[in-house]
């Protein structure tokens, strides 16, 4: 028999756990609680942790989001989700905001009490993002408000105050838009393929409708696509455009084998259908002729033509997937006892690093308060006039450029030995320093699943041999740290690094744009993101059957990208290896031991308020 936890909350932790499972109608649903960010998967929920003081804030956060996770899994079918998918980001954002709404709205229904609780959970996220500051509608996510607004209108509930305040910003622009549309949204709350194509065409209204992709309805039944091109003439061309291979992008994520098979002969059909038809019409004008299949979504921003054999082996994955707790905890052990001997050096330049961060750390004081540390300086007036109430102050802390820094290491295997090992511990302290300076830190890694191209090259030898056929490789992203889990959960996923056969290949142009996009993603005023190789992408099977620069040429497209974007601040190190031809901001390091003090330099001069003695350190171009 197990004895009693004195830890206040876990009575409650447990009851809202089984509470959930109930509620999604799964008693095999995992529930667990952390400090990563709440997540759901098809058989489990991670709830935000509960700490022992279990504030209401806490409590209420907790119970929306189990509430919200619950809904989903009881009435979010994944099929029919993914078949009316649209395929441009916003249209997704808006797909999904939609969804989650009509979810919500189903649950108030059935469980009334689920509605306050994802109030609060609405409320939380809304005021953590500064949804209540907002007052220009370019600054307020669209999609967002468009859940929020169909939220409102099924349940009849007043939204949050940040979270009414963007649905408001955007609310007379998708009522004059989609108001007729709008009209019927309650009757379809209960059938979620109906309330998807409401969706679809809430985003054509709203002005997104080149980004819905084909009509799922029109490939899996051909006789209804007719019919309806024969009702109304001029929904033809965009009918008769979409029909062509809109299925498979749209619905192959999801489907088995088997429904891949049936969705490549009703293409061959459709095409067939689209051909005849395009035949029959081209006497009409050339404004109304039909549109061409919509061209495939680039592999990279940074360039369109850059081309990719196939992603379907590519894979981003946490670090703790790939090694067992044991062998991570015995791999890190042996990356402490690397870090032995540079103990002294690493802990001084962190030191000085945190000093001169804490130092930009501005004080100031709040007065005429009526509680606090009574202000002497106010005295006086109290002498002068004793019935003057007594005044108080307090002293507050400026917000620390409100900053997160992503760490990008390769982890190719030019970097085995000395090289990574000193990446990791330098990762591993930098982390360490920036929590402690309220500086969240994210840490990645880029290599490839396998030498010679792995699966994609025997893909593409069985394929025929494309002449072309871009990179041709399997990637492997690598996420040690996410940037909002404390270092001390993430400390053994650096000694993944020292495991054998990890390292590879390296693809920096993907990898940059991968990690650009991640760090663009937060919410964070200001974004780092330092970039940590010793050489030149290198990719022997890509390299073999395509020009010789060709990812180069892309690495130096992505960089040129971000710097143009200015979202992001890039800056690199190089070990061993002259960035600089490729990066602005960088420098070069010709002994791995002075990675550390490089990393520091760098880091550092980034929150330099002097811009001179900032643009000295940037405009170092090698050390040793």
């Amino acid at each position: 028999m197990s004895a009693p936890s004195d830890n206040p909350a876990d009575p409650f932790k447990k009851a809202l756990a089984e509470a959930t499972k109930v509620m999604a109608n799964d008693p095999d649903l995992a529930v667990s609680y952390s400090v990563d960010p709440a997540g759901q998967t098809y058989d489990s929920i991670r709830l935000p942790q509960v700490s022992r003081r279990m504030t209401r804030e806490e409590v209420l956060l907790a119970r929306g989001t189990a509430d919200a996770f619950a809904l989903r899994h009881k009435f979010h079918d994944a099929k029919t989700a993914a078949k009316y998918m649209p395929q441009g980001q916003m249209a997704k954002d808006l797909y999904e905001a939609m969804e989650t709404a009509r979810i919500e709205a189903v649950g108030a229904q059935h469980m009334p009490g689920t509605a306050g609780n994802i109030d609060a959970k609405i409320g939380n996220e809304a005021l953590r993002k500064g949804y209540d500051s907002i007052t220009d509608a370019a600054n307020a996510p669209l999609a967002t408000a468009a859940g929020y607004l169909i939220r409102h209108l099924t349940t009849g509930r007043d939204l949050p105050k940040g979270a009414e305040n963007v649905m408001e910003l955007w609310r007379g622009f998708i009522e004059d838009h989609a108001g007729d549309t709008l009209d019927s949204v309650s009757d379809l709350l209960d059938d979620q393929q109906a309330f998807a194509k409401f969706a679809r065409q809430m985003i054509s209204d709203l002005g997104y409708g080149d980004q819905l992709g084909d009509d799922p309805d029109g490939v899996d039944d051909d006789d209804d696509t007719e019919a309806e091109a024969g009702d109304d003439e001029e929904e033809q061309p965009d009918s008769t455009g979409d029909d062509d291979d809109g299925e498979e992008a749209e619905a192959a994520p999801e489907q088995t084998q088997e429904d891949s098979q049936d969705a490549s002969q009703a293409e061959v059909s459709m095409d067939d259908q689209a051909d005849t038809e395009m035949g029959e019409e081209t006497e009409m004008p050339d404004g109304e002729a039909p549109l061409e299949p919509p061209a495939p979504m680039p592999i990279s921003d940074a360039d369109p033509n850059y081309n990719v054999f196939t992603t379907d082996f590519d894979e981003e994955i946490l670090a703790e997937e790939l090694a067992e707790p044991a062998e991570l905890e015995r791999l890190r052990a042996y990356l402490d006892q690397q870090l032995e001997p540079l103990k002294g050096a690493v802990s001084r330049l962190a030191n000085k690093l945190q000093r001169r961060l804490q130092a930009q750390q501005n004080r100031s004081w709040e007065f005429d308060l009526e509680e606090g540390i009574l202000d002497a300086g106010r005295l006086a007036r109290i002498v002068a006039s004793p019935t003057t109430p007594l005044s108080f102050k307090r002293e507050k802390d400026t917000d620390f450029r409100d900053t997160v820094v992503t760490l990008l290491l390769d982890n190719s295997g030019s970097m085995r030995g000395r090289p990574i090992s000193i990446a990791a511990i330098c990762a591993d302290v930098m982390a360490r320093t920036l929590e402690r300076c309220a500086v969240k830190v994210e840490i990645l890694g880029f290599t490839t699943k396998a030498w010679k191209g792995g699966q994609s090259r025997e893909k593409w030898l069985a394929n025929g041999r494309d002449a072309t056929p871009g990179r041709l490789n399997d990637l492997r992203h690598i996420v040690y740290k996410s940037a909002d889990a404390p270092w001390r959960r993430t400390r053994d996923n650096l000694g993944l690094m020292m495991k054998e056969g990890l390292l590879k290949e390296n693809i920096d142009g993907e990898a940059l744009e991968w990690a650009h996009r991640r760090v663009a993603m937060r919410q964070e005023q200001r974004k780092v993101l330092m970039v940590i190789s010793d050489g030149a992408p290198v990719d022997d099977s890509t390299l073999s059957v395509n020009p010789a620069n060709y990812l180069e040429k892309h690495l130096r497209d992505v960089i040129a990208m971000v710097e143009k974007r200015k979202a992001v601040e890039l800056v690199a190190i190089g070990i061993g290896h002259d960035v600089t031809r490729y990066y602005d901001r960088a420098v070069t390091i010709t002994d791995v031991e002075q990675l550390a003090g490089a990393m520091t330099e760098q880091l550092a001069s980034l929150f330099d308020e002097d811009p001179r003695k900032r643009a000295r350190v940037l405009g170092m171009k090698k050390l040793g």
